[in-house]
């Protein structure tokens, strides 16, 4: 019996075909869209998670394959296009308009290197292609303006839609819009502030600032346990929270209580970053000292 060439067949055949990081079927994924079929041409969208996937060609070389099985097919016209998911809203959470996913980036104790993850995690996302912002939450140390080398940068502000609002307009580098309190401070000025008013400035960076339309929000909060991050997770739907640590044993207890906090206010924890693993000296490449011991963070992920 002749099979029929048809939109269920090509769902059929690419079926066993899965994406190569989720490992689930690319059709039960809803990744293979609009599948048309006219005398032996087949067309159909394939639907990527980020718009840069290294593995792009890969899976277009698969699904064509699969294809080409069937009996009848004369040619395969695959379009790419990209779909970043969304955090489902919560009850009780106000959303940012426009912003898709808000991750957190946390540390337990100072000085593990917090803000340099945050950094880089927002220009690695900007790098795939998805739209990026960063919030500096760290209210009373704002250093992530120089690491994005937007030292000197000034935010605007200008009118908001409504009578008497304000709205900040975010500063730009490297494919990722930004906001900080460093923005709207001397360089050497201390931010002298009790819990009130600091909870007051985030919810300000959450939702008085023209973010636009993002993929993610990246969010670089204070060292610890404290305002800030209990604002943020009552104020926002999150879609996760990292946690960084150095492999030192009292930094590793410090990012446990703030792994714990996370889970106790119903945030997903994506993973823990190990920073400072090891010092390779420029003149020894081949030497590797474990200055703060050595795979702490990987004991700690259990």
């Amino acid at each position: 019996m002749t099979s029929t060439l048809d939109a269920p067949s090509i769902l059929a055949v690419l079926r066993p075909v899965q994406d190569p990081e989720l490992q689930k079927s690319l059709v039960d994924l809803n990744m293979i869209r609009d599948v048309e079929v006219a005398d032996g041409a087949v067309r159909f969208t394939l639907v990527l998670t980020t718009p840069a996937c290294p593995l792009r060609e890969f899976i277009v070389e698969d699904c064509e394959k699969a294809v080409r099985q069937l009996p009848g097919v004369t040619s395969v016209d695959v379009a790419v296009t990209a779909e970043i998911p969304q955090q489902k809203p919560l009850p009780d959470r106000q959303g940012i308009g426009g912003v898709k996913n808000i991750v957190a980036i946390s540390s337990g104790k100072g000085g593990v290197g917090k803000s340099t993850v945050a950094v880089n995690i927002a220009v690695a996302l900007a790098q795939t292609g998805a739209k990026v912002g960063l919030l500096d939450a760290d209210i009373y140390g704002p250093n992530a303006p120089i690491m994005l080398g937007l030292a000197d940068a000034k935010v605007t502000v200008r009118q908001g839609e409504t009578e008497g609002s304000e709205v900040l307009e975010p500063a730009f580098n490297h494919g990722v819009k930004m906001v900080s309190m460093g923005f709207l401070i001397d360089r050497d000025q201390p931010v002298v502030w009790r819990g009130p008013m600091l909870n007051g400035v985030i919810r300000q960076f959450l939702y008085q600032v023209q973010w636009g339309d993002l993929d993610y929000l990246v969010v670089d909060l204070p060292p610890g346990t404290g305002d800030a991050q209990l604002t943020l997770a009552q104020a926002v739907p999150m879609a996760g929270a990292v946690i960084v640590s150095t492999p030192q044993t009292v930094a590793l207890s410090d990012a446990r209580r703030g792994l714990r906090m996370f889970q106790q206010l119903q945030v997903p924890v994506l993973g823990l970053v190990e920073n400072m693993s090891y010092f390779i000296p420029p003149d020894r490449p081949d030497q590797r000292y474990d200055i703060f011991g050595s795979g702490g963070g990987r004991k700690n992920s259990h």
